[in-house]
């Protein structure tokens, strides 16, 4: 009867272990995770709705700025030493940059100066060599600069790409930069008249 009874409480005893070894196993198993499936691409239709978005933001944008035509003048005159100043006024806003060249005809010699609009205007210059400005024909240019490389408030009015800019002055850049404008103007240096067919202003040394 012992022998029985040893023998049952030896089969109770290894359930019991076997039970309690299950229940470690399961406990001990890798703890269960949640897989989050991955974000998925934007399809061909919401990619083209997004972009057709931004095109239209920037249409309204360039509907709600009104085209600035451009206005710019210039004056030249010759000081004693025979170099030339230029002085000017447009319409394009404060802080501008404007690059003015000074080109003698004959030789296609330049004399350049960046500056920018300062109250409606801007000046530059002296222009030529330090001996003066042989006589002969001048063209006088007051190019624009693009409008990515103009301060931010320019940019807000003219445009990134000069895209507000209008009027008879106003053309695309040579480096595909978007619109810029350029005034032009010839003049003659030197006292003793010239023939020419256009109207163009003849400038004297002073004391002359």
């Amino acid at each position: 009867m012992r022998k029985v009874i040893s023998r049952v409480g030896v089969m109770m005893l290894s359930v019991a272990l076997l039970a309690g070894c299950g229940e470690t196993q399961e406990s001990s198993g890798p703890a269960s995770t949640t897989e989050q499936a991955p974000a998925s691409e934007p399809s061909v239709a919401e990619t083209a709705a997004d972009q057709a978005d931004v095109e239209e933001a920037e249409v309204e944008e360039a509907e709600e700025v009104a085209p600035l035509a451009v206005e710019i003048s210039a004056h030249v005159s010759l000081r004693s030493d025979r170099r030339l100043m230029v002085e000017g006024e447009s319409n394009l806003p404060d802080e501008t940059l404007v690059q003015i060249i000074v080109e003698r005809e004959i030789s296609s010699v330049r004399w350049r100066e960046r500056t920018r609009i300062e109250d409606g205007m801007f000046a530059a210059g002296p222009f030529g060599p330090g001996s003066g400005l042989p006589d002969g024909g001048y063209v006088v240019q007051v190019e624009v600069s693009e409008g990515s490389v103009q301060p931010e408030a320019v940019q807000a009015r003219i445009g990134h790409k000069g895209q507000h800019l209008a009027g008879e002055l106003v053309s695309q850049s040579r480096h595909g930069l978007g619109q810029v404008a350029t005034y032009s103007r010839r003049f003659l240096v030197g006292s003793e008249p010239r023939q020419t067919r256009d109207q163009v202003e003849v400038l004297e040394s002073p004391g002359r």
